[in-house]
């Protein structure tokens, strides 16, 4: 449940004096994925000075940004601003001060906030190419063939982390931080000139800045031709005014008392309506889910989350508990529309979403029932903790002292991490069980039995809270050979003993049938 979000930059390319005046260098990357180009960037960079734009195809989002670099090549300040669509002509405005100790953040002109930090932590805009390269020429800058450094990684609140650097031959270096492992080529000055991220089945390549970024791809939310439901284009408005797109499946055949609905509620990080990063690609339960519950005379809403397509805002700081106001609002626009019966209204929400329903059901007396798969009883830092604690133990294989020694640094970096504001503090410090007390709702829990980053004992905890409630009815699924995403895997681990993302290796990413029927089954009678 880690958050790995994205932001970029884009910003008229200038000469910059520097004594005498110095010609930019210019160059573009792109990230291929079988054979899809998902990511663009174009940047200009001096001694001083980084200017770029890059484009994330996926979500259809633009980011520009300035960043003032020092004389090793740390960045010190990051001006940038996000915009969502292509619509969105004023963006998202957001600076970044490095301190040796505290990264000062601002959105949109408001109050700083100050960010402690792990000492001398460098700043990173995920996943802009020309910011893994200034890793690379900061390296080299202080004469080293290998170096590890801590992080900050801009719109990805989450655990601090840090970033390795080595040198592997004479002209290839790799990179790895957030699990992921990047192998680059790069010239003697330390340029990228191209590289792989194997764990992603992801090409990177570089060229010479020639040409406007391509426009982002418009991805197919519609119902098959064939199918015994409608697909609309839908937009939720918030109390606070935030847009939200997405997608209402309605039944064909509709009776007149309205028919029953649901709210589809993603995990953590920017995901689409479909619930997909771009981490993995072809992963869409929410598409599967849709089809297969409007099969069975059930409308379903997906909402994009933030910043990702059409929808406006930013996840930045957003809690958890402002993400349940998203779905608030979503179910609020359910109840406006004739076709949907307003009483019979349920949640279906995964990983982080399995929080966040029971958060709306608390508050929302009316909701009939929730679905959670892979929801937690525990806090955060306990669930990072034992994904921690997976990794040394089972992916690393480290014993002994240096186990105890990793597993108490892991415990002291969450313990500052919590102090945090926003949604890494929130995340880490929610304590679920209060929540589960209050909800009336019925409830279906569901669980994988390889999951590595929702321990499968979770799900008698979940279920054992909202026990010690008032809810009607408590039902729990286990699945074997299931994973945290809920597809057939009898390892369920979600990285390598390298590091590398395992789920995109698997052969199949579509949701499990029996998964499918069981939240099917389970509506159909409880709605």
């Amino acid at each position: 449940m880690n958050r790995l979000s994205a932001i970029g930059a884009i910003a008229s390319i200038l000469p910059v004096l520097c004594g005498a005046q110095a010609a930019p260098e210019r160059a573009s990357f792109a990230l291929v994925l079988r054979g899809d180009t998902i990511f663009e960037e174009r940047v200009s960079r001096t001694p001083t000075e980084m200017r770029g734009e890059f484009r994330d195809k996926l979500r259809g989002a633009r980011v520009s940004y300035v960043a003032t670099l020092d004389a090793k090549g740390v960045v010190t300040r990051l001006d940038a601003r996000s915009f969502v669509s292509a619509a969105d002509t004023a963006g998202q405005r957001a600076t970044f001060v490095v301190t040796p100790d505290s990264v000062t953040g601002s959105l949109n002109g408001a109050a700083p906030s100050r960010l402690k930090v792990d000492g001398n932590s460098l700043l990173l805009l995920n996943p802009a190419v020309a910011f893994i390269e200034q890793l690379v020429i900061h390296t080299r800058a202080l004469g080293r063939d290998t170096a590890a450094f801590p992080i900050y990684i801009v719109g990805a609140p989450q655990q601090p982390m840090a970033v390795q650097v080595a040198r592997v031959g004479t002209d290839s270096f790799v990179v790895a931080y957030a699990g992921v492992a990047m192998r680059l080529a790069v010239t003697p000055d330390g340029r990228v000139r191209g590289g792989v991220i194997p764990g992603q089945g992801i090409v990177m390549m570089r060229g010479t800045e020639t040409s406007p970024l391509a426009a982002a791809p418009r991805v197919d939310y519609s119902a098959p031709a064939s199918a015994p439901y409608t697909a609309e284009e839908v937009v939720v408005k918030t109390p606070s005014g935030l847009r939200l797109t997405g997608t209402l499946t309605l039944p064909r055949e509709k009776p007149r008392a309205g028919v029953p609905a649901v709210v589809t509620i993603t995990g953590s990080g920017p995901e689409d309506r479909d619930e997909n990063s771009g981490l993995i690609p072809n992963y869409r339960p929410f598409k599967e889910l849709a089809d297969t519950l409007g099969r069975r005379g059930i409308a379903v809403l997906r909402l994009d989350d933030r910043g990702v397509n059409g929808s406006g805002g930013v996840t930045g700081n957003a809690t958890s508990e402002d993400f349940a106001n998203d779905i608030r609002a979503g179910v609020a626009y359910l109840r406006t529309r004739s076709e949907v019966d307003g009483k019979r209204i349920g949640l279906v929400g995964h990983s982080e979403g399995g929080i966040i329903a029971p958060m709306v059901a608390a508050s929302d007396t009316s909701i009939r029932a929730i679905v959670l798969m892979a929801g937690t009883a525990s806090t955060g830092r306990e669930i990072v903790l034992e994904q921690n604690r997976y990794i040394i133990d089972s992916v690393a294989h480290i014993a002994g002292a240096q186990r105890d020694s990793l597993l108490a640094r892991v415990g002291r970096s969450l313990d500052s991490a919590a102090k945090v504001p926003g949604w890494q503090g929130f995340f880490l410090n929610y304590d679920p069980k209060p929540t589960a007390a209050r909800v009336r709702a019925r409830v279906l829990i569901l669980q994988g039995e390889t999951d590595r980053q929702v321990p499968p004992a979770e799900a008698e905890r979940l279920a054992a809270a909202f026990r010690a409630g008032v809810v009607p009815s408590v039902t729990v699924r286990m699945f074997p050979s299931t994973n945290h995403l809920f597809v057939d895997d009898p390892n369920g681990a979600f990285a390598d003993a390298t590091g590398r993302l395992r789920y995109a290796t698997l052969p199949s990413l579509h949701v499990r049938k029996d998964v499918l029927g069981a939240i099917a089954d389970w509506l159909a009678k409880n709605l």
